[in-house]
């Protein structure tokens, strides 16, 4: 891991195309700003891993239950 002190205004550069800016420090808090391409998906960690496990649990659901579901959108 790489660990970088930043001050209010600086930034870091992620490649060519992605920056990090520290936008603001209040107390124990830093609010961060990120510049990068439209298709760069972000997000917070917590929201990353709720949706890599709601991928696994999909990628694991049954063939019969994916049968229902698709008889029930036919029927829409």
């Amino acid at each position: 891991m790489l660990v970088l002190t930043r001050k209010l205004g600086e930034s870091i550069a992620i490649d060519d195309d992605i920056k990090i800016v520290v936008v603001q420090i209040k107390g124990r808090q830093v609010r961060l700003g990120i510049e990068a391409p439209r298709d760069t998906k972000i997000h917070r960690e917590e929201v990353y891993l709720a949706i890599q496990e709601q991928n696994k649990a999909a990628a694991d659901s049954q063939p019969e239950q994916v049968k229902k579901v698709a008889k029930l959108l036919r029927a829409s």
